[in-house]
C-alpha cells in the first residue's frame, strides 16, 4: 500500500505496528527535515498520528500545550497533534488551521480518528473490512489490499461524467468512501461515527466601507500567504500575471528575506501568451524569474490524446462487461 503512493512522499517511509494492523506513512520533508518522520506518537506511545498536509498555527498550539505541560521531541507540525487530541479530544481538529489529512489510533479507547481540512485539501479514502477498516490518501493505495473489491460504483461513474468529479463520500468504488470536508470519521471495533466540526458562515453581514473592506482583505490575504511560507525547504510561486498569483507573489515579497523565485509558462501561439504580465509583476517585486514556453493548449491537449488513443484501444473491454471491468476504468 506504501508502494502505490510512493509519489506524495519520496522522502521517507514508516510504518508502526499499533497491535490490530499498521499505520503507515510516506514523507515530502518539509518541516524540520531530519526529525520529522512518521509515524509520531505521543510521550506514552499509546496515541499514534501520520498526517498528509501541513497545519499552519502548530506553533501557536505547540506553545498552548507546552503550558498544559506536554513535551515535544521535535520541531515538526505532525508531532502537535498526538499531544492536542489528549487535551482537547476528538475536538482538537477544530482548533487546526491548515490543509490536512490525518489519522489518529488511541490504543487505550481502541479508536481510529479519521479527519480531513475544512475545504477538503488533501485526500483521504476508507473501506470498511470484516473486521477492521483500511484508508489511504489514494485509491490506488486501498487497491492493493486483497479484501477490498474492484467493484464499481455506477452511480459514481456517473456523478463522473456529470459534474466533473464525484462528491463525497462516494467514489467511483463500490467499496471505498471518501471522508468528506470538514469531517471527523472515527472506528471502534466496527461501530463508526462521521461528524461534521464546521460549517461555511454567510452571516452576520458586515456593514463597512469600500476602504475598510479593501483594508480588512489585504490584512487577511497577508496573514494567509505569511503563515504558508513556513519551511525548512525552498520555496515558489507559479506566476501566469493574473491577479490571484499576481496578489500571493506581491505579499510572498513582503515577508521574504530574499528573492521570491517565481515560475510561468507561456505559449508559442502569441493567443495565448501571458509572459509579458508575468514579467511585469516578476520586475516590480526583484523576484528569480524563470519561464518555459510549450505549444499552444490545443496542440498539447491534440497530441496528448493522440498518444493515448492505442493504448486506450488496446485496453478497451469486451463491450458485455461494461462498467464493471477494471479496463473501463483505465480508459
Amino acid at each position: 500500500m506504501l508502494g502505490a503512493i510512493a509519489h506524495r512522499g519520496p522522502d521517507d517511509e514508516g510504518l508502526l505496528d499499533i497491535g490490530i494492523g499498521s499505520l503507515g506513512a510516506r514523507r515530502l520533508a518539509i518541516i524540520d527535515l531530519a526529525r520529522g518522520h512518521q509515524p509520531m506518537t505521543d510521550e506514552s506511545g499509546s496515541i499514534s498520528v501520520v498526517q498528509n498536509g501541513e497545519i499552519y498555527n502548530f506553533i501557536e498550539l505547540r506553545a498552548e500545550l507546552l503550558a498544559h505541560g506536554h513535551s515535544f521531541r521535535t520541531d515538526n507540525d505532525t508531532e502537535v497533534l498526538p499531544h492536542a487530541y489528549q487535551e482537547w479530544g476528538t475536538g482538537f481538529v477544530e482548533r487546526l488551521r491548515g490543509m490536512f489529512a490525518l489519522a489518529l489510533w488511541d490504543s487505550t479507547k481502541r479508536t481510529l480518528l479519521l479527519a480531513r481540512d475544512r475545504f477538503g485539501k488533501k485526500p483521504l479514502v476508507y473501506a470498511l473490512l470484516p473486521g477492521g477498516i483500511a484508508f489511504a490518501s489514494e485509491i490506488q493505495g486501498l487497491l492493493q489490499h486483497p479484501s477490498i473489491s474492484r467493484q464499481v460504483d455506477t452511480r459514481g461513474i456517473d456523478d463522473y461524467l456529470t459534474f466533473g468529479y464525484v462528491p463525497a463520500p462516494r467514489t467511483a468504488f463500490s467499496a471505498i468512501s471518501k471522508v468528506p470536508p470538514a469531517h471527523v470519521f472515527t472506528w471502534n471495533d466496527g461501530v463508526t461515527d462521521l461528524r461534521r466540526y464546521w460549517h461555511l458562515a454567510f452571516t452576520p453581514k458586515l456593514n463597512i466601507s469600500l476602504e475598510d473592506a479593501a483594508t480588512e482583505l489585504c490584512t487577511r490575504i497577508d496573514d494567509a500567504v505569511r503563515v504558508r511560507l513556513m519551511s525548512d525547504v525552498p520555496l515558489g510561486a507559479f506566476l501566469s500575471g493574473g491577479l490571484d498569483s499576481s496578489t500571493v507573489v506581491a505579499f510572498m515579497a513582503r515577508h521574504s528575506e530574499r528573492p521570491v523565485k517565481t515560475f510561468s509558462i507561456g505559449f508559442r501561439d502569441q493567443a495565448y501568451d501571458e509572459l509579458e504580465y508575468a514579467r511585469i509583476v516578476a520586475r516590480a517585486y526583484g523576484t528569480e524569474h524563470r519561464e518555459f514556453i510549450v505549444d499552444s493548449p490545443q496542440t498539447i491537449m491534440a497530441t496528448q490524446a493522440m498518444r493515448s488513443l492505442p493504448a486506450t484501444i488496446a485496453t478497451r473491454p469486451p463491450r458485455s462487461r461494461g462498467l464493471r471491468s477494471n479496463g473501463f476504468l483505465g480508459a
